[in-house]
């Protein structure tokens, strides 16, 4: 009976669940990097502002004053709801729009949310908001990645390998998170 080489087998593995979890690892990199920084950025969606002025409404009602400034505005979108946080102000919401206007002054904001091209897309997959059958595939990438960091430490021998320099950059691997949750936590 033969003897099983290990190495041979952990490389090829290595190799081939490697080339399988590219597509997604490059999908959770970027949302990642992406969410990191939600702090200072909306990372699924873009939000544009534009100030505008337009004359003071005449209408009393508050389905009248809706009606006169998107006629005001040349928006042919229809108002899905409005509010007056305010006596002299009225709060229009559109479709992945939203306009604030000063009745009296004729001072106003327009938002307009866009959703970021692919980004949106990969923040869904990467945060789970698909649930279901994404968990458990999610959950066996996660498990693709444990065997990867596992096996890539055994892929070279001698002194690149574990036993010389890879040993190292093990640790330090290691260290690193530790250091900072010994600082931020």
């Amino acid at each position: 009976m033969s003897k099983i080489n290990w190495r041979k087998w952990n490389n090829i593995l290595h190799r081939d669940i490697g080339y399988l979890a590219v597509g997604l690892t490059v999908i959770f990199a970027i949302s990642g990097i992406a969410v990191n920084h939600v702090a200072d950025w909306n990372p699924s969606y873009k939000i544009e502002t534009h100030n505008f002025r337009i004359s003071a409404l005449e209408s009393s009602t508050q389905q009248e004053m809706v009606a006169e400034t998107l006629q005001k505005l040349n928006i042919s979108l229809a108002a899905e709801s409005s509010f007056r946080p305010a006596p002299d102000e009225i709060t229009i919401f559109l479709k992945n729009q939203t306009i604030t206007l000063n009745i009296r002054s004729g001072a106003g904001k327009r938002e307009i949310v866009r959703e970021r091209f692919l980004l949106k897309d990969f923040n869904f997959l990467h945060l789970n908001h698909a649930k279901k059958a994404w968990t458990y595939f999610s959950d066996l990438y996660a498990l693709a990645l444990l065997f990867l960091a596992l096996s890539g430490l055994f892929v070279l021998k001698g002194r690149k390998g574990l036993a010389g320099r890879g040993k190292w950059l093990t640790l330090l691997g290691i260290i690193i998170p530790v250091i900072f949750l010994i600082l931020y936590k």
